[in-house]
């Protein structure tokens, strides 16, 4: 009867312990650990650049809303300004007289049908 042959197998075999375990001595294979105790590299060799623009904000308003917002303004006896833009949606009841930086074309088009300013 032959000799039983006792094979190694396994992807360490032949080489004790340790050093030869694969990425479990190192801390992971690679780039592994970058959100947590690789940090540092991840810094070191992928940094952020540039910048990021500041976006503006426009403030906008409808037409429906200056027109509800008219007669409540003409009791108190106040106009209120903090608008950038004005937008197109609704009708109007009143004739306005409206200052902003923007509008849109159809606020143009329905403040001068009902004879007002843009």
């Amino acid at each position: 009867r032959k000799k039983k042959i006792l094979k190694r197998r396994g992807r360490g075999s032949g080489y004790g312990s340790k050093k030869h375990r694969g990425g479990g001595s190192r801390g992971g294979r690679g780039l592994a650990g970058l959100h947590k105790h690789k940090r540092m590299t991840a810094i070191k060799y992928m940094p952020k650049r540039g910048f990021k623009r500041k976006v503006l904000e426009i403030k906008t308003i409808n037409l429906k809303d200056l027109d509800s917002l008219v007669e409540q303004l003409l009791k108190e006896k106040k106009i209120k300004k903090g608008y950038d833009k004005v937008l197109g949606t609704g009708q109007l009841k009143n004739r306005l007289i409206v200052e902003a930086k923007y509008f849109s074309k159809n606020a143009i088009k329905k403040l001068k049908e009902n004879k007002g300013k843009a």
